[in-house]
């Protein structure tokens, strides 16, 4: 089946064809196809999962399908790569997404774009699996601005409400800025390695034969700012909240399966790069810790329940940049996975509550749901306490392994243990945002009035099964990777085909004792309750009504990174478009080009006046002109 494995990407696109140009006859079917062909993927991937698994010595194969540019001096094929990372990530997009598929034929029923809906998600799919299958850089590209198009269509797809085609048009534009970065590291690489296929490429760079090591600095950083568009980092993060625009199942795609993910696995497959950079690894490293920082002080001041899950997206993405940085590949994508599960559990749990109260999204108006609505309440407490790292879920697993790689990476222990106090901060607010989030929407008293509550209600079975399958998911996804004290990583094991290079090349440099990790794992354990506790004594005195004031002002408001982009960048390039448009453009290009139509104009004006009828005019002229022939004639001689 591996050989066959352009059937994964291939069915979603073909629901999307089907589901998009059928969408008007199909009605209802068409979310049953659309959702049916990523379950085939789905199968597919699992197959092609077990045939890897039981093959001894497993080598990367290239599934070439067709020679997709082959002029004079470049061949790039259309190929797909399939190893152990490329089918983790096919699983997770396809198993996550067709859940997804499932819960939204119920959270999106009697919408008038029902079937446009799906071919959309069929699409995004698709695109993603594309980016994970590419075996060369170019064909993840593709990918990469498939995703970017398809949030922009389903983040806008309610457009006729003008905030949300705003949002879509903020999330299409940042990601520009990184796929910018994107395209110039691909115009590096081949301009001095002639290819852009990645078992070529690892070659390369692991033998030193590509160039300079300040080249491989530029080309990684480049890399990294497309990252930071899609995995939305700092500065590039701010795209992502607003991103909740798009119907809640749309969220959940975004920030478990598909989209976020993506810079995660660019950087995670481009590993041969930087390894033998280990500055620009400390670079994704600092941008990683602080962005986990900043959005969970953000997170923890929110009250749109989706927007509380989208910051923390963003910081839990931090954490994932974290073990990046310090060269723990297998620890960022346990991470990935982990945080595929219970997020996307988190979301559409959320998209529950916003479907039971008709569409209230405001926690201030929400309270006593775990009644009215007890599979939401357990599903969303899993995903909860998984999140917020308490064992023996999967968070807890994949967290913990980031913190105790953070102090095992620098030789200097001081570096390490500083940066490790700085993530337990993060994994502090991230208990108590999410733990307030929970008490706040599921405890208590209602909040919203009589007759709000009186509609109360909890979601359809084609809801409620994937929030439990999701919540099984994250109760014992992290037991793949059991750290060491414990048991077997088989992640770990898993992926080592894969890196073993970057393992041989640059390993880390210590390991922990096994007293250090149980000690590790019980600091992790009381931080997460502690910040339970903090979430719960706010929960006991909260008052919906109460402003904030001083620094919990400025975690509400965001930080003000809003404003401070919208002052520094938008409406300096605004007056600068302006004054473009008005005097370059207007006065300058256009002028000229007018001017030149004026002046031919005059010209001709004036000249047509010499063919007056007089033929003694005509003689005279006739004479001056030969008088000047002789003159020229003479000065010529």
């Amino acid at each position: 089946m591996i050989e066959n494995i352009w059937l994964v990407p291939l069915l979603p696109l073909i629901g999307f064809l089907i589901a998009g140009i059928g969408r008007k006859q199909l009605g209802t079917a068409a979310a049953w196809i659309a959702s049916f062909s990523v379950l085939v993927s789905f199968i597919i991937s699992v197959i092609v999962f077990f045939e890897i698994k039981s093959a001894t010595n497993f080598q990367a194969q290239t599934i070439h399908l067709y020679d997709f540019i082959n002029t004079g001096g470049m061949q790039i094929p259309f190929a797909f790569r399939v190893d152990q990372l490329s089918i983790l990530f096919c699983l997770i997009i396809t198993g996550v997404g067709f859940l997804i598929h499932l819960y939204s034929i119920g959270y999106m029923k009697g919408d008038d774009g029902f079937a446009k809906y799906f071919a959309y998600l069929n699409l995004f799919v698709f695109s993603m699996l594309l980016l994970v299958l590419g075996a060369n850089f170019l064909i993840m590209f593709i990918g990469w601005e498939g995703v970017g198009l398809c949030s922009y269509l389903l983040i806008g797809f309610w457009y006729k409400n003008n905030d949300f085609n705003k949002a879509a048009k903020k999330a299409f534009i940042m990601n520009r800025i990184g796929d910018l970065g994107f395209l110039i590291a691909m115009f590096l690489i081949f301009s001095h390695a002639g290819t852009l296929d990645f078992d070529s490429l690892e070659k390369m760079f692991f033998g030193m034969d590509f160039g300079n090591a300040g080249l491989v600095t530029a080309i990684g950083l480049c890399l990294f700012l497309g990252a930071t568009g899609k995995s939305a980092q700092i500065p590039l993060f701010t795209w992502l909240p607003d991103a909740m625009a798009g119907p809640t199942p749309v969220s959940a795609l975004i920030h478990a399966a598909t989209m976020v993910t993506a810079g995660i696995y660019m950087i995670a497959r481009s590993h041969f790069i930087y390894t033998i950079v280990p500055d620009v690894q400390t670079f994704i490293l600092i941008i990683g810790l602080a962005t986990a920082l900043v959005a969970a002080t953000i997170a923890m001041r929110q009250n749109d329940i989706k927007k509380v899950l989208a910051y923390s997206t963003v910081s839990q993405l931090g954490f994932m940049f974290m073990a990046l940085g310090v060269g723990a590949y297998t620890t960022a994508v346990f991470h990935v996975m982990t945080h595929a599960f219970f997020k996307a559990l988190l979301f559409l749990g959320s998209g529950s509550v916003i479907h039971g109260l008709h569409h209230e999204q405001d926690i201030r108006k929400m309270g006593g749901l775990k009644k009215k609505m007890p599979i939401t309440y357990i599903t969303f407490l899993i995903g909860t306490m998984a999140i917020a790292g308490l064992p023996p879920l999967s968070g807890f697993f994949s967290k913990d392994e980031i913190m105790a790689k953070l102090i095992t990476a620098f030789p200097n222990e001081m570096y390490g243990k500083m940066f490790w106090v700085l993530g337990m901060i993060a994994a502090l607010m991230t208990a108590f945002y999410m733990f307030r989030l929970l008490f706040l929407t599921f405890w208590g008293e209602f909040r919203g009035g009589e007759e709000a509550e009186q509609k109360i209600h909890e979601s359809p079975s084609l809801m409620t099964i994937p929030l439990i399958i999701l919540a099984i998911l994250s109760a014992i996804g992290g037991f793949v990777g059991l750290p060491e004290v414990i048991g077997e990583h088989r992640l770990e094991h898993w992926l080592a085909p894969v890196l073993k290079e970057s393992l041989a090349y640059h390993p880390h440099v210590g390991h922990l004792s096994h007293s250090t990790e149980w000690l590790l794992m019980g600091i992790a354990v009381i931080v997460a309750l502690i910040g339970a506790a903090m979430a719960y004594m706010h929960f006991k005195n909260y008052n919906p009504k109460a402003e904030s004031k001083g620094l919990a002002k400025a975690f509400e408001d965001k930080w003000y990174f809003d404003e401070l982009y919208e002052s520094v960048v938008s409406k300096p390039l605004m007056k600068i478009s302006s004054f473009s448009e008005q005097y370059i453009e207007r006065k300058g290009i256009d002028g000229g080009v007018n001017g030149v139509g004026k002046l031919v104009r005059f010209a001709s004006d004036r000249f047509r006046l010499l063919q007056n009828g007089q033929v003694g005019f005509y003689l005279f002229l006739m004479v001056i002109g030969i008088v000047l022939l002789f003159i020229l004639q003479l000065l010529a001689g």
